[in-house]
């Protein structure tokens, strides 16, 4: 294993102060050390990374094919011979970097459209309302405070990216949007007046299709693809019933690299994402 975090994670730089001074300084704990010449500090593959001072490091190949599959956080304890709390902190461990690996441009046509998630305290021994069982209803119907906005946002190469949002307002919507979407692009979303506002003061060519009237595509323009990877992440989300909000951005990031590897992920790709070293592919 350390020489497999060596290869995924190899230092060039100190992580302290990130001069290229970097000299060796022994071993600590099967990891081989390094002592900077600038600061005078030390450090290994790991320091700097969410994976510092995790141990038992044999078993992280095996708990990132729990991710891989899926697994409860009970499933992948009992797979990995861990503690049910030492797989809950070693999978957001492992998620925390995972969760900035998002799409940084998107071009051509791009598709946006935004989801809900119900707000959940999961996990947390104070609450202000009756806890709910296994991921619960909310109390009221439609869109309301209880359900929490994630904009999803993808081309049509697969690029993907998605947003927890405070609110689903034009200042929001143009936060994230703004430095993401290219000039020359085609925004294509649905007749939400929120995009149309956001296209109009960023000067974006926008294509707003009228779901609610029957309308699915219009020529060449859609919002299929987005739509299907709403319906996908659902889908897969269900088997956690009911993710903390705290959290949502990890598990957002999780689907996005099981959907980014698709077939081709492995145990030693889990472990790349999760020491901070995203590797694109086309999807």
């Amino acid at each position: 294993m350390a020489n497999l975090i060596q290869q995924l994670h190899p230092q060039s730089d100190c992580p302290h102060c990130h001069q290229p001074e970097l000299r060796p300084w022994g071993s600590s704990d099967g990891l081989p050390r390094s002592r900077c010449r600038h600061c005078g500090k030390t450090c290994n593959a790991l320091t700097g990374t969410p994976l510092a001072r995790l141990r038992q490091r044999e078993q992280w190949a095996r708990f990132a094919q729990t991710l891989i599959d899926g697994l409860s956080v009970q499933a992948a304890a009992a797979q990995c011979a861990i503690g049910k709390n030492i797989a809950w902190r070693w999978r957001q461990r492992f998620l925390a970097t995972v969760a900035d690996h998002r799409a940084e441009h998107l071009g051509g046509i791009v598709e946006a459209d935004e989801t809900f998630f119900l707000e959940s305290f999961k996990g947390q021994r104070h609450l202000n309302r009756p806890s709910r069982q296994r991921g619960g209803v909310a109390q009221k119907r439609g869109i309301n405070a209880e359900q929490i906005p994630v904009l999803v946002v993808r081309d049509r190469s697969g690029q993907t990216a998605d947003f927890q949002l405070a609110r689903l307002d034009t200042a929001h919507i143009a936060a994230v949007l703004g430095p993401l979407v290219d000039a020359d692009a085609m925004l294509c979303t649905d007749s939400a007046g929120v995009y149309a506002a956001f296209a109009k003061a960023s000067g974006l060519r926008h294509r707003a299709i009228n779901v609610r009237r029957g309308q699915r595509v219009d020529g060449v323009f859609h919002i299929q693809n987005v739509n299907a990877y709403d319906s996908r992440l659902k889908q897969w989300m269900r088997r956690f019933h009911g993710v903390a909000t705290r959290y949502l951005v990890n598990y957002l990031g999780w689907r996005r690299m099981l959907e980014r590897y698709r077939s081709g992920i492995t145990p030693q790709l889990c472990l790349a994402e999760a020491l901070g070293v995203q590797q694109l592919m086309n999807t």
